[in-house]
């Protein structure tokens, strides 16, 4: 196994047979694979989709990080303190840790936040990214919807953001993707009917697993029903039978 080297690996949007070679490779590779999850409580998402291409590897830890669901830094920082000294204890060892995460590394994933520190704590630590299928292209293929052609724009938005941004961005963009809307689909909705894109908009959640949803008519859809794995895709443009009923 190689030693001394920090990997952040994208698993991919939640089928396992979505990873890509370089992935598993890695992870079969390294003396240590840390794995997050929101407590000690709950299964890995990110190690779900991981563990069946992966398989059991001699001699191979694999490290357990919590990390709770919220923003408050007063919560998140202590988990990072914690995550940090146990990644940074492996590293300073010659340890090789792949840190692994659903979609992307570097789209709105966990591991942005340990890759902006590992610089100052470990500075002889070569990092490498293995990229990995976003949620973003998941989505496309699952509602078989175009994101863009020849000279359209494209804005992807976090839940995070305000009523009107999304109003001002739906109105300059051609496709608009809107990532992880399960706590602000009411706001959603109101604007998608306010501008008439309603009619122009599909709900998806666990795109690419078996629980995978797609929902065409989002009036449907009530706050407490909607998925932590979500994302609402708006497409001004009608796109091979966009308004022809894809999805249920």
């Amino acid at each position: 196994m190689t030693g001394g080297k920090l990997y952040g690996v994208g698993v991919g949007p939640g089928a396992p047979d979505l990873m890509t070679l370089r992935a598993v490779r890695v992870l079969q590779q390294v003396d240590v694979i840390a794995i997050p999850r929101r407590s000690e409580f709950d299964r890995s998402v990110a190690w779900s989709i991981a563990e069946p291409s992966v398989g059991e590897v001699p001699g191979q830890e694999r490290l357990f990080l919590q990390f709770p669901m919220t923003k408050d830094p007063d919560r998140l920082r202590p988990a990072w303190d914690v995550a940090f000294a146990a990644i940074g204890e492996r590293l300073t060892a010659g340890q090789s840790v792949a840190f692994i995460t659903e979609g992307d590394p570097f789209v709105y994933s966990t591991f942005i936040y340990l890759f902006s520190e590992a610089p100052s704590r470990w500075p002889e630590v070569p990092i490498e990214i293995v990229p990995g299928l976003s949620s973003i292209s998941a989505v496309a293929a699952s509602i078989m919807v175009p994101l863009a052609d020849g000279r359209e724009r494209i804005a992807i938005l976090p839940a995070t953001y305000g009523t009107e941004d999304l109003k001002r961005v739906l109105a300059e963009f051609d496709t608009v993707l809107l990532m992880k809307v399960s706590s602000v689909m009411p706001e959603v909705v109101k604007v998608l009917e306010e501008m008439e894109l309603i009619d122009r908009a599909l709900y998806v959640s666990k795109a690419t697993t078996r629980e995978e949803k797609i929902v065409r008519d989002l009036r449907t859809i009530r706050n407490d029903r909607c998925d932590y794995f979500s994302m609402v895709v708006v497409s001004r443009k009608d796109r091979n039978g966009f308004l022809q009923g894809r999805g249920s």
